[in-house]
């Protein structure tokens, strides 16, 4: 069996990040990236070193919530990702000229991989990795390549999704990888925290694109109170 040697590059990418946190979900459309997104920026904001990575190939959308205009990766010894609002920011959208990425099977793993191996994120606090809908190749390949992984999950109040949910759930844990919590819409579940309620905030669309008036938001204080709560104080 040949070993692909980018698998040992991405440990050195990695060795100098204390925390990855891997936003993940299993349906679209359940504020998952805008999540990501603010998240890192609250983390910023703490005086946090924080990277964000967007890995959702298909449906790219960080760069837009944060507002990513004129800037591009510098390559120097692989990639180095652009800062925004003090926050490391990489994405295949700098790649994909505004198209989708119609990747499968071994292509997506190849893709994973060489983004991880290349891009030079040095010392950070956390890195935040914004994943695709599912437990698929993408979910599976990250857990696999980055042993420091951790799960903070979203999904929504229906039968179906909280089936989904416990099955993709039970998986990471046969898999042995940590599980900060999980957002149900705008309630939180962690093991001896309870449920947090995050408001529904009707100026949220509005302030996507602006990651100043983003950390002004409902959203935004909500959740930088469930996340200090949840992981800050570790």
């Amino acid at each position: 069996m040949t070993i692909d040697p980018r698998t040992s590059v991405i440990k050195k990418r990695f060795s100098n990040i204390k925390r990855v946190i891997a936003v993940t979900g299993w349906k679209g459309g359940i504020g998952k990236s805008v999540t990501a997104s603010v998240l890192s920026l609250i983390l910023s904001k703490k005086g946090k070193t924080c990277g964000l990575l967007d890995l959702d190939f298909t449906g790219a959308s960080d760069h837009i919530i944060l507002g990513a205009k004129d800037v591009f990766p510098e390559e120097k010894n692989g990639i180095v990702p652009p800062e925004i609002n003090g926050i490391k920011f990489m994405s295949i959208s700098f790649f994909s000229d505004g198209k989708a990425v119609p990747l499968r099977g071994n292509n997506i793993t190849d893709a994973i991989i060489e983004m991880l191996a290349i891009t030079r994120w040095g010392k950070l606090d956390y890195l935040i990795i914004d994943m695709p809908p599912g437990i698929n190749d993408t979910a599976l390949d990250v857990v696999r390549l980055i042993d420091k992984t951790e799960i903070l999950a979203l999904t929504i109040p229906s039968i179906i999704a909280k089936d989904v949910l416990d099955r993709s759930l039970e998986l990471y844990k046969r898999l042995k990888v940590p599980i900060i919590g999980v957002i149900i819409n705008n309630l939180l579940h962690s093991k001896g925290i309870g449920a947090k309620s995050i408001p529904y905030d009707d100026k949220l669309e509005a302030s996507l694109g602006r990651p100043d008036k983003l950390l002004k938001t409902k959203f935004s204080r909500s959740l930088e109170k469930i996340i200090s709560e949840l992981f800050l104080s570790v």
